[in-house]
């Protein structure tokens, strides 16, 4: 009984394409924009969380509030300084620390200038845990040591991407802020657009070329108790160094897991947004199959009087309507489905273009099947008035509608 209401819609359905097409519009770009969405939200957070299972869960990073901007711009407004550095490696609990330099720099080579980020790097034994941090690995030549202080490690964007056409080399020599700098190094690319576009060098270069003597940007520290008490008990050490109050510190610790959770929410947050957006497309999607269902009703009045006296029932009649609708609901998502996917894997295409790679379209199995239940629940609910209504038409007064 069941499939043969099935053919009977799908006929009905045929019969009227340019119709059926409009109608499922509205489900299809609402699904798309779903599926596309929630792909990148998912793959991105998948992504997010491999980046931080590499850092491990015993880092933490204090940096002061503020920070900087892009590259060419100077707006740090705070910073923390050697003798911090030397408080929190004091702190019970606390492996080791190192200290990173962050800023940017005016950049000239193969007669072009640009402005990127500059990183001070340690060359001591602290560089392995800034390494441990950042996981950078180096593609071609070697890392900075001891006594570098006017070479360069370049960023893969650097040295091989669009920034300085044609690529840089090891042993070319490029300026930063006017003064010649010898490249020794290139890192591999990490997928992240402002760390594969750095320039690394040494620590002593880096403040003498910034004129930056007392100054970390960024603290890493490495726990080897439990990351949550021992972020504690170095903000405690900090504030009564800097002579700040509680609830009013002028730098901020985070552990691994907090920044990760930081980031979900934001993602979480972020989701709920952009599908609450493309959901309004699904509710007028909906509204289209209930107009025209009850379009249909009344065009196929002297149908369902034919249906009735030749024996079928209102429950007969209420499904072959019902079934009609949930069928373009399921219809409008399976193509919405499809234009999502391809939408999400464009979208990682185009961004992985900038360097990026961190965002990637995720295709769990429960997003494809739960879009496709979904757009054949808001068809079928969708469709019930009008089928109610068809349902209950009398033989008699069906057959005289004209």
């Amino acid at each position: 009984m069941i499939d043969e209401f099935i053919k009977l819609s799908i006929g009905t359905l045929r019969k009227r394409k340019l119709r059926s097409w409009l109608t499922m519009l509205g489900i299809f770009i609402g699904i798309a924009a779903i599926v596309s969405l929630i792909s990148l939200g998912q793959g991105l957070k998948i992504s997010v969380e491999e980046e931080f299972a590499k850092l491990g869960t015993d880092k933490l990073l204090i940096q002061a509030k503020g920070g900087f901007g892009p590259p060419g711009s100077d707006l740090s407004t705070n910073y923390l300084a050697d003798d911090d550095l030397r408080v929190i490696e004091s702190v019970l609990g606390v492996d080791e620390a190192a200290g990173l330099l962050s800023g940017s720099v005016k950049v000239e080579a193969n007669d072009k200038v640009r402005y990127t980020y500059l990183a001070g790097m340690p060359t001591d034994k602290s560089l392995s845990l800034i390494k441990e941090f950042m996981y950078f690995k180096v593609e071609e030549g070697r890392e900075l040591k001891d006594g570098d202080k006017h070479k360069v490690v370049l960023g893969n964007r650097i040295a091989k991407g669009d920034l300085f056409k044609p690529n840089l080399k090891i042993r070319d020599r490029i300026e930063l802020n006017g003064e010649s700098f010898k490249v020794v190094g290139i890192y591999e690319a990490i997928g992240s657009s402002q760390d594969d576009s750095s320039i690394f060098i040494s620590e002593d270069a880096y403040r003498e070329l910034l004129d930056e003597d007392d100054k970390w940007d960024i603290i890493i520290a490495k726990a080897s108790q439990d990351p949550d008490v021992v972020a504690d008990r170095i903000e405690k050490k900090l504030r009564k160094h800097r002579n700040v109050e509680e609830g009013k510190e002028d730098f901020e610790g985070s552990t691994t897991a907090e920044f990760l959770d930081a980031v979900t929410n934001v993602l979480g947050i972020l989701n709920v947004f952009l599908v609450g957006i493309a959901g309004i497309s699904l509710i007028v999607g909906g509204i289209g199959i209930m107009n025209t269902m009850y379009t249909s009703v009344l065009e196929r009045t002297q149908e369902v009087g034919v249906m009735k006296a030749i024996g079928a029932k209102n429950r007969d009649v209420w499904a072959i309507f019902l079934i009609e609708s949930g069928i373009l609901g399921f219809l409008g998502g399976l193509i919405g489905v499809i234009i999502g996917v391809v939408v999400a894997k464009l979208a990682e295409f185009i961004i992985a273009q900038t360097g990026n790679s961190i965002i990637k379209a995720a295709m769990p199995w429960w997003l494809i099947v739960g879009a496709l239940l979904f757009s054949f629940l808001v068809g079928a609910v969708s469709g019930v008035a009008p089928a109610y209504r068809a349902s209950k038409l009398k033989p008699t007064e069906a057959l005289r509608y004209e």
